[in-house]
């Protein structure tokens, strides 16, 4: 038959406009929309990166086939329309697309409310993708985002269904927000703000002009079955798609797209893959990718990687409005190079990460985050290019900056922008002890605040990182004494898990306050599921309590922990005061290892310090009680120094209490 099956491709804004016009339908036998909310704003983000986003399969739509089919409008359409194409592949794409431009008034599916989706205009010109994109449940609170245009300009956010209106809708959208921060500039009291307006206004009209080259250049590809195939041979085709369709992902896209320039990456990865299998991950041949990236242009999100492309240009957007095109990879060699780095960059953090000594990731299950490591493995490759006298610093920096982000989560989600966020700022502070990223402060203000009763699944990041702190601070096994080979772990409940079934504590027996590592052998075959209070008798018995302590001290189980664990009979609300007990001892562990025990320090120099710091608190004791006795045996000039501070605090506590009595009493 000729002329069975013809590709095609179509503009987002001639795709809009079918939408709007109901040319689209979907046969009854395709399954119900049911993306979730999500999975629209990805899409968005996907179109406006200019990502391909799959290709439809549509046939040529003929009445008998409608009422055949029993086919419907997308989802949320309203209108009799003008059915042309049944859509055979892609309904979940076409339907997202016609939600989040034409905003039908339908709550998404299993939802109680409509979604309205949005672009941050701010956060989209500068380049921050991966974060541009959002959405809006709508009610009383978010109504006044949807119907007022002056709280879309003072909070920067576009909505989506503005383009959706067709006509001059977009244009007027975006010459309103220009003249909004215009105004807001002209009234500016002060020059910062003025800037900052100035600024918002100048990128409406780039912003207006990145929204039109989208829904003006972007193309929708389509393959279109002719009206005169029969019916049997289209369901055929939508089984076959549907049961043997394979989704290439990054890294599959650009192994096709490097061939021209003999770059097999498949061949290359291969070689790569078991110096780096510590990480167990299926993404770790895109790393390698996001690696190159963050050290060739500081982003790693897929829209990046394709640049590169030995010889493909990226352009830029300088401050002024202009563009210009730069080739960050110029040839073959320089990519296999730069790859070469990446992998090299990997390698040595999945060996930082492993030494117990570091960071205690002694098994695969105990890393916290797989998606960290792009951004460590980059970020140590600058400590690397720091000078010798430099280097101490640097891997101090870098400490803290993984222990945060670890902690605060950070890795959680947008993992490309954040990595990229963090690369930076890391830049920075490796350069210049003045621009400490913010999370440091923000880790050392909130550490105390985690919830570690609730972490009650392994695997977790959390979860993990208390397990890392138990191998750096050197945990050993209950019963030899001995620092466990790492291979030979097991994950132990220190109140076993059969009582606390009994005892109906649903998964507060899982937490990370009530577990340890211990040797396979001490786990399975010693202790095994005898609550503490039948075995640690003994233990103490035979080799005294101060050996016993000194070794549950090091699993960060204190004096009064132990006291609890010994008690006769042992209750839940024993268990309760076991848990709090170690969860403040735990806490009091993170400030240890990571701020007063100095983590920060390589493991060679932490005894140092620890030995200096014991050295001090010596001193101010001979101190102390040489002032207590006579003070006239310390030397001349610290007793001057002394009574200048003593001086200086008297004149600060009369001028208090002078502006105390002056100043009138707020109520």
């Amino acid at each position: 038959m000729k002329d069975a099956q013809k590709p095609d491709h179509v503009s987002l804004n001639t795709l809009i406009g079918r939408m709007r016009e109901g040319r689209f339908v979907i046969p009854d036998f395709q399954r119900e929309f049911e993306w979730a909310p999500w999975d629209i704003r990805d899409l968005m983000r996907s179109i406006f990166s200019d990502y391909y986003i799959g290709s439809l399969l549509l046939w040529k739509a003929k009445d008998q086939n409608i009422k055949l089919l029993a086919c419907e409008g997308l989802y949320g359409y309203r209108g009799g329309g003008s059915p042309e194409y049944i859509v055979l592949d892609g309904q979940q794409r076409l339907t997202a697309m016609h939600y989040a431009f034409l905003a039908p008034d339908i709550p998404l599916p299993n939802r109680a409310k409509r979604a309205i989706y949005f672009i941050h205009v701010d956060k989209f010109m500068a380049g921050e993708t991966d974060e541009a994109f959002g959405y809006e449940w709508l009610s009383k609170k978010s109504r006044a985002l949807i119907d007022s245009q002056d709280v879309q300009f003072e909070r920067h956010v576009f909505p989506l269904p503005v383009i959706g209106k067709g006509g001059f809708e977009l244009y007027k959208w975006v010459e309103a927000y220009g003249n909004f921060w215009k105004a807001k500039a002209d009234a500016a009291d002060t020059d910062e703000e003025r800037a900052i307006a100035e600024t918002h206004a100048t990128n409406a009209s780039a912003f207006g002009e990145e929204m039109r080259e989208t829904i003006e250049q972007y193309q929708i590809s389509h393959i279109e079955l002719d009206r005169e195939i029969g019916v049997e041979k289209v369901c055929d085709i939508f089984t076959q798609i549907n049961s043997k369709g394979v989704q290439l992902d990054v890294f599959d896209l650009l192994n096709a797209l490097m061939k021209p320039n003999d770059i097999q990456l498949k061949h290359m990865y291969r070689e790569a893959r078991d110096r780096l299998s510590f990480i167990d991950t299926p993404k770790m041949n895109v790393y390698i990718l996001q690696v190159m990236s963050i050290l060739r242009q500081s982003y790693c999100s897929p829209k990046y990687l394709y640049f590169l492309q030995p010889g493909v240009e990226k352009p830029v957007r300088l401050p002024d409005g202009t563009r210009r095109q730069d080739v960050l990879v110029g040839s073959t060699e320089e990519f296999v190079a730069l790859w070469d780095q990446a992998v090299n960059a990997l390698e040595r953090v999945i060996e930082l990460l492993r030494h117990p000594q570091e960071y205690g990731v002694v098994g695969q299950a105990y890393i916290p985050y797989a998606s960290i490591v792009p951004a460590f493995a980059a970020i140590n490759t600058l400590v690397a290019a720091q000078p010798s006298n430099k280097q101490l610093s640097a891997r101090r920096k870098v400490r803290l900056w993984y222990w945060a982000s670890v902690f605060l989560t950070r890795y959680s989600s947008s993992v490309e922008s954040t990595a990229a966020r963090d690369f930076t700022a890391m830049r920075e502070w490796l350069g210049n002890d003045e621009a400490k990223p913010v999370l440091i402060d923000e880790f050392a203000h909130s550490y105390r605040n985690l919830d570690l009763r609730s972490e009650v699944k392994r695997g977790s990041s959390i979860y993990s990182a208390i397990f890392n702190l138990f191998v750096l601070a050197g945990a050993r096994d209950w019963m030899t004494g001995d620092v466990p080979r790492y291979g030979d772990l097991d994950d132990h409940h220190i109140v076993p898990a059969w009582w606390g079934r009994e005892n109906n504590l649903g998964t507060a027996i899982n937490s990370i306050l009530n577990r340890s590592p211990l040797t396979s052998d001490t786990n399975r075959n010693v202790i095994r599921e005898k609550l503490p209070n039948e075995y640690l008798p003994e233990l103490i018995a035979e080799n005294g309590e101060t050996t016993v302590l000194a070794i549950l001290e090091s699993h960060f189980i204190s004096k009064a922990a132990l006291k609890i664990l010994l008690r006769d009979p042992f209750t839940p609300d024993d268990y309760e005061d076991f848990l709090a007990e170690r969860h403040r001892t735990l806490l009091d562990g993170i400030e240890n290892l990571l701020i007063k025990e100095r983590l920060d320090l390589p493991p060679n120099l932490r005894q140092l310090d620890a030995e200096i710091e014991g050295i001090e608190l010596g001193l101010r004791k001979v101190i102390v009680s040489a002032v207590e006795n006579d003070p006239s045996h310390l030397p001349r000039h610290l007793l001057d120094n002394a009574q200048q501070r003593i001086q200086r605090a008297l004149r600060k506590t009369r001028r208090l209490t002078l502006s105390d009595m002056t100043t009138p009493k707020a109520f």
